[in-house]
């Protein structure tokens, strides 16, 4: 008598897919992944351009803090499968890792492809097969799983599912929500975030500023200050200090229609030194080289002091609204490019496992899901992790099954 080999679809080939194809494959499931793209790991290797940021080393607790409102849920799931946990098998796969003077982990080469090659070699010898260009179109009347491709429609019926097939952002690397149609009643709407925002710059200022950084410089909104870099974009602003706040701010802007920041360009000096550089006689001196030479202020700071300037920013010292520039927030960025985005699938569709409460048998994992984090490791982290605890599910219902 043969022995049954249990069969599993996941439907998704970024992090979150693969993870959940190894841990399935692992315990002799028979697993085919399905992703419509031409090749799997598209939105992987776009995270390794700027080296691959896998996870944080920051105590479990405060990392686990970072999910927001999506950490009750969370917790478990990340504390089954924390950084140290994906740390061991980044190293298993040949690529050893390496902590930041941030704090943040990455392979040492700094980069995403050889980790990918060697993790689609591991599935392959565990019998994993791939199906590219595959998109999912839902269920059929008697739920098996249908897909469009090429040559047609095709449907299939495994004994277990695990849907891994991303959020909203970066689409033309696959992750475009199609999926939301089928799973309507369970999902909250995308938004962007880790985005840059909407300013109305003056045409002047966009023309010569625009794709230039900000370096060395502080952002307040709120009680939050955050340190870093920006960078200057056509319609308004993007980079790490903003990513940093963007679910606030969006928020804000949601709430009342805008959201002013505040921008300390010189944050290594206090007003009362930055005042005392700037007491002196400009000596004919433009505002341009006052600022340049006393503030020591480069071009774009420079520019974005004239910017507020001319929208009426003269009730203040120039001290004072250097340490203080307020810049006026409209909208986030379309969720298109944002780097990642919150809404998806409710935590309340699903059960403790991961499994959808009105499909047995078919559970969820990745950025499908209803949460968001800020960048910094946290969102391949929460991938990785949600991965292993929805194939885990998939494993004990098929063991129950069985």
């Amino acid at each position: 008598m043969n022995a049954w080999i249990p069969t599993a679809a996941v439907i998704g080939g970024g992090p979150a897919g693969l993870m959940a194809a190894e841990v399935l494959s692992r315990a002799a499931v028979r697993v085919t992944v399905y992703d419509q793209m031409p090749a799997v790991g598209r939105k992987l290797l776009m995270a390794g351009q700027g080296g691959l940021n896998l996870t944080h080393a920051e105590p479990l607790p405060r990392l686990i803090a970072r999910y927001g409102p999506a950490r009750p849920w969370l917790e478990p799931i990340v504390s089954a499968y924390p950084p140290e946990a994906l740390i061991a098998w980044c190293n298993d796969l040949g690529q050893p890792t390496f902590t930041g003077s941030s704090a943040r982990i990455f392979p040492r080469a700094m980069k995403a492809s050889p980790l990918l090659r060697a993790w689609l070699r591991r599935l392959g010898d565990q019998g994993v097969e791939m199906r590219t260009r595959h998109r999912w179109a839902g269920w059929d009347p008697n739920g098996s799983l249908r897909f469009r491709t090429a040559n047609g429609e095709i449907r299939v019926t495994p004994i277990v599912t695990v849907l891994a097939t991303g959020g909203a952002s970066w689409p033309r690397l696959g992750s475009d929500a199609g999926w939301v149609a089928y799973l309507a009643d369970s999902v909250t709407a995308f938004r962007p975030t880790n985005c840059g925002f909407q300013v109305d710059w003056t045409q002047h200022f966009r023309s010569r500023f625009a794709g230039r950084p900000l370096k060395r410089l502080a952002l307040r909104f709120g009680s939050d200050t955050v340190r870093g870099e920006a960078m200057i974009a056509a319609s308004g602003l993007e980079g790490g200090v903003i990513y940093a706040l963007s679910a606030r701010l969006r928020d804000a802007i949601l709430a009342q229609g805008r959201a002013t920041i505040e921008l300390d360009l010189r944050p290594d000096l206090t007003l009362t030194e930055l005042g005392g550089r700037l007491q002196g006689p400009r000596r004919g001196q433009s505002l341009a080289n006052t600022l340049r030479k006393q503030a020591g202020l480069a071009p774009e700071a420079i520019g974005l002091v004239q910017e507020a300037l001319h929208h009426g920013a003269t009730d203040q010292s120039l001290a004072v609204l250097i340490k203080a520039l307020p810049i006026r927030l409209l909208a986030p960025f379309a969720i298109e490019r944002a780097i990642s985005c919150a809404g998806g699938l409710r935590a309340d569709a699903l059960d403790e496992s991961l499994m959808l409460r009105q499909r047995p048998g078919v559970f969820a994992a990745g950025e499908m899901l209803d949460w968001e984090a800020p960048t910094g490791g946290y969102l391949l982290q929460a991938c990785c992790s949600t991965a292993v605890a929805a194939a885990d599910g998939a494993l004990a219902w098929l063991h129950r099954q069985g």
